[in-house]
């Protein structure tokens, strides 16, 4: 099985038109199909999937997620962005929204921590590219988790370096 990518991830929510509002404002993603009081479809904003999100409805009397707490589940899904600048960003429309619940630095990934308004959690991450990963953040890596400098991240990066050349992205092909 040739995986290459994650084509998308469907949500169970209390409200398909509160979340929908969260993901389209905070994060820019686009409505490709809305089925008021039950579904909707996003594509993020650079993707060229048919859509990133599918919300189904609940309803209000759903109880919060349980996974990792008492319950088997995912934890979280991450979505890749560009650039540092595009990460700093994020950071600011999440803090905005009251959403962003941390910043890490993983050595070879830049990372933020939000949760959507049901609760469930996502990852908005920013890879070193290949040609510029060196042993310093490879060893920053193994050696745990730090908090995120944003700023001293774009002094040594650069805040336009597109991210995740030759790791996510192959050498050679543009976005």
């Amino acid at each position: 099985m040739g995986v290459h990518r994650l084509n998308h991830v469907v949500l169970y929510v209390r409200d398909v038109a509160r979340t929908t509002a969260f993901y389209t404002d905070v994060l820019d993603f686009r409505v490709k199909i809305s089925m008021p009081g039950q579904a909707a479809f996003l594509q993020a904003p650079d993707s060229t999937n048919d859509h990133d999100i599918g919300l189904f409805q609940l309803g209000p009397r759903a109880g919060a997620s349980q996974a990792g707490r008492s319950t088997v589940g995912m934890y979280h899904i991450a979505w890749e962005v560009g650039t540092l600048n595009e990460l700093e960003e994020t950071a600011r429309k999440l803090t905005e929204a009251g959403a962003l619940v941390g910043a890490s630095d993983h050595g070879t990934t830049k990372s933020l921590y939000a949760h959507d308004p049901d609760g469930l959690e996502f990852e908005v991450v920013w890879l070193i590219p290949a040609h510029l990963l060196d042993d310093a953040a490879i060893a920053a890596g193994a050696s745990g988790i730090r908090p995120l400098d944003i700023a001293k991240e774009k002094a040594r990066y650069g805040a336009d370096t597109r991210g995740g050349v030759g790791i996510s992205i192959p050498i050679g092909v543009t976005v």
